[in-house]
């Protein structure tokens, strides 16, 4: 039952995950088109200074939040208390965040009027309580809701976007579907979460774990969206435009690998509150297993259909754009590792120092490495930064674990997956040059990727196939219980 549930949660999750992605990224060939790199760079340019902003108001909440709450959901009391005192901190945190971000619109005029759309952010932080429903692994509430908001913004864009004129409108758009998005959780809190007395409330307790979490979040957010900051600051916003389109297909990608971080969270997170570290570690090992297993055919076949794929979805606008998404893909694979070993294990298993210093060591290099590699190579540059970054990041966080797991057992079945992914993505790449790009080759070409890949984990016995067959058997098993 409970790998049943777990299962179940990660489709659900990286499912919804894939569509929040998708969503802006189906929009983009035409955002690109009506916006131009410079609409585009100056949303994404603004977005990455709001996200200082967001970071402050979040104060780490979601991870701690949804930590905490798995710890005690058997509790509706404690889980109660719990929720109030979590909430208030951020509710402290958001109006901290809303008088910095006033006083920082004092004194830095350039794009204010779009500066203050994106502010929406800020307000939307404060809504935010998906971390609960996280803890107790309730994910449907949290998908179906937001998926109806997401699907009224598509609809939006596509209506009132015409071109770089609507811009506002855009940015508007974006930040109100994120607010409405929160808002819409409140009421299922009934049945969930009781009153209580609010001098019972005990702040203080929480804001010493929450700021441990809160570090790694604003180091996190340096190399995830410095980037962006510092190529609108040394290149110019087009630039920013250029390397955000590509980031956003890397991102899609990404959902569907990271999703089981946050599923596995909260369910590592009550195993390890058993003393059950046996079952932590058996965790550990398979889902860092399913994580290689996915993320290798992922990231090479990406890099396999760029060049055609890129020319086709951006348009001309963003001619060249190719050689940033082959550049940044790797970061594919080192982000499912650390997703694993840091959020899945290290957050959990209360890791917490580990985790903060693997991310601040990120956030250093990609600082250092933006300031020259982005001066000489621009978003070429940026590109290579974050995957340095992010190789630093995961280095170091299995260089902690290296005396606590076994590194071996980690690693087994790892050739198999990069010697099937080599070898489908020598025959992707053959199709792209002798075939010339259509939307029927292209999925001509992915399907013969997916072949190509599952035949040589048949042949090289991949342990991830001993993976789905326990687990097509329990489905199958408790159907037909059902039945």
């Amino acid at each position: 039952m409970i790998v049943i549930k777990a299962v179940k949660n990660y489709l659900f999750n990286a499912w919804y995950q894939v569509f929040v992605l998708i969503v802006p990224l189906a929009t983009t060939p035409y955002i690109s088109r009506v916006l131009g790199s410079t609409g585009v760079g100056i949303n994404s340019y603004t977005n990455s200074i709001m996200q200082f902003f967001v970071i402050i108001a979040s104060i780490g909440i979601n991870l701690y939040g949804n930590r905490e709450i798995a710890y005690v959901r058997d509790n509706p009391r404690k889980m109660s208390q719990l929720f109030w005192e979590i909430e208030t901190l951020r509710l402290v945190a958001v109006g901290i965040a809303a008088v910095i971000f006033v006083g920082f619109m004092v004194v830095d005029h350039e794009y204010q009027s779009y500066m203050w759309l994106q502010s929406l952010f800020i307000i939307a932080v404060m809504f935010d309580i998906s971390w609960l429903f996280l803890g107790i692994e309730d994910f449907r509430k949290t998908i179906l809701k937001n998926t109806v908001v997401k699907l009224v913004s598509v609809i939006l864009i596509f209506t009132l976007v015409k071109s770089i004129s609507d811009l506002h409108t855009y940015i508007l758009i974006l930040s109100g579907s994120t607010l409405a998005g929160n808002m819409t959780l409140w009421p299922y809190l009934k049945g969930q979460i009781h009153r209580v007395p609010l001098s019972s409330l005990r702040l203080k307790r929480h804001l010493r774990p929450a700021i441990i979490l809160f570090i790694p979040q604003i180091a996190t957010q340096i190399y995830l969206v410095l980037n962006k900051t510092m190529l609108g600051q040394m290149v110019g916003v087009s630039a920013t435009g250029y390397f955000d389109n590509s980031d956003k297909v890397i991102k899609v990608i990404l959902a569907i690998v990271t999703a089981s971080g946050t599923v596995m969270l909260p369910r590592v997170a009550k195993t390890f509150s058993t003393g059950n570290m046996n079952k932590v570690n058996a965790y550990l090992y398979e889902t860092f297993n399913l994580a290689t297993a996915l993320a290798v055919p992922m990231f090479l076949g990406l890099a396999a259909v760029a060049s055609g794929f890129s020319t086709w979805f951006f348009g001309s606008n963003f001619n060249g754009i190719a050689v940033y998404i082959v550049a940044e893909s790797p970061v594919i694979l080192m982000i499912a590792w650390s997703n694993v070993v840091g959020t899945q294990y290290l957050l959990p298993t209360n890791h917490n120092r580990d985790y903060t210093m693997s991310v601040v060591l990120g956030a250093i290099v990609n600082l250092i490495a933006n300031i020259w590699l982005i001066r000489n190579y621009q978003v070429l540059g940026a590109c290579l930064s974050t995957v340095l970054s992010e190789a630093t990041v995961t280095g170091y966080q299995i260089f902690r674990i290296r005396n606590i797991v076994n590194l071996r057992r980690l690693f087994s079945g790892t050739w198999q997956y990069l010697v099937s992914g080599m070898v489908m993505y020598v025959v992707v790449k053959y199709l792209t040059v002798k075939v010339s790009f259509s939307i029927v080759s292209f999925l001509f070409e992915i399907f013969a990727g997916i072949v190509v890949y599952l035949l040589g984990l048949i042949i090289t016995r991949a342990r991830v196939l001993s993976f789905v067959k326990r687990v097509a058997i329990r489905l199958i098993s408790r159907t037909s219980w059902v039945r």
